[in-house]
């Protein structure tokens, strides 16, 4: 049955891009902000109710209008959550931009994850069901499933775009073989490809986003959102993603960085705190999110928060964004970062706003 997003008991509310800068998803048509809301955190898991309304409220207000979830968050109560608050905010649905992710599943059994034709249909239809809506804007692959035949999988993204329960579809986490391995199927079979990557990318995680997907910006237009741009050892705000399992994150990043050691990557922290703190009047978390929006393959950055205040901080980076023009700071930082994964440090310039 068809869901009616139009008719509503509540007041429709206007949306304002305020100050928000918007970037092209990838080679697409579609304009996403520079900053959006994840649902992670956010909707159904440790925060829930009123204050998940608040939070989403804050967003739309700040100029955030695209909302990230996937069908395993919270095993599928984030996407109920999402939801409601948007009937109950009274948004317009062609105000807002809805990505969900298929792969990992809400329940146990041989066919209820992964990317064969069935979960991905049926995940599909299963998230629109929770959402209470009757597409989203974009459908991630949330992993790579290698027991699934490539063209299988192109097949049914393809599928759910022509039955309109998509608009686009996108990869998270995939390589950039197998991403190009997807390209080809498509323009061979004249199928729909992918238009953007989910990655982690960050000061401390850069070789997928900034090295390995390289031929991939250059030759199809590929675009990324980023999550985990927060990746830091302290100077995270209370309640984020990352605190809540400070000790096994950071010894993750840790271990990802090689021979640096966990107190090698908190001076190198507190050297860029200071930077941000006196040259640019900002915090250590505006600076970490305005470097990875200087990347002008970033289409956008999910944010996480568990409280309206902390999205509000968050969005400092916006800030800082045009103060970072300077070759010197931005010298500065790579110099302090020391890990720049590419021979020659690629142009960082922010061209891709719309």
């Amino acid at each position: 049955m068809p869901y009616d997003f139009e008719v509503s008991r509540f007041v429709k509310v206007d949306y304002d891009t305020k100050s928000m800068p918007f970037r092209r998803l990838g080679y697409s048509g579609l304009r996403v902000p520079l900053f959006a809301l994840g649902g992670w955190l956010t909707m159904g898991g440790s925060v829930t109710g009123d204050p998940v309304k608040e939070i989403i409220k804050t967003a739309f207000e700040n100029g955030i209008n695209f909302f990230d979830l996937a069908e395993n968050y919270s095993k599928g109560k984030a996407e109920e959550t999402m939801g409601r608050a948007i009937k109950e905010l009274g948004f317009r649905r062609s105000d807002i931009i809805i990505a969900s992710k298929v792969f990992f599943g809400v329940r146990s059994g041989p066919n209820a994850g992964g990317l064969s034709r069935k979960h991905i249909i049926e995940g599909t239809q299963e998230s629109l069901s929770r959402l209470q809506m009757n597409y989203v804007d974009i459908m991630f692959a949330h992993r790579p499933d290698p027991d699934v035949p490539m063209e299988e999988v192109v097949r049914a993204f393809n599928y759910i775009i022509e039955k309109g329960w998509a608009f686009y579809w996108g990869t998270s986490e995939w390589s950039a073989e197998q991403i190009e391995e997807a390209f080809h199927i498509a323009h061979t079979l004249g199928l729909i490809a992918p238009i953007a990557e989910q990655c982690q990318h960050s000061m401390l995680q850069r070789e997928r986003a900034e090295k390995e997907y390289a031929n991939l910006y250059k030759k199809y237009g590929y675009g990324i959102t980023t999550y985990s741009s927060l990746h830091f050892a302290q100077g995270i705000p209370e309640g984020s993603r990352f605190s809540r399992d400070k000790s096994e994150k950071f010894n993750a990043v840790v271990k990802s960085l090689g021979d640096q050691t966990g107190e090698e990557m908190i001076n190198r922290v507190r050297a860029l705190t200071k930077i941000a703190n006196e040259e640019l009047d900002a915090p250590i978390s505006a600076l970490a999110l305005a470097w990875v929006a200087k990347n002008h393959n970033t289409s956008s950055i999910i944010l996480g928060a568990s409280k309206p205040e902390q999205l509000a901080e968050n969005l400092k980076a916006l800030e800082v964004l045009p103060k970072l023009t300077d070759d010197s700071i931005m010298a500065r930082i790579e110099e302090i970062l020391d890990n720049h994964p590419a021979p020659q440090i690629c142009s960082l310039s922010s061209n891709n706003q719309r």
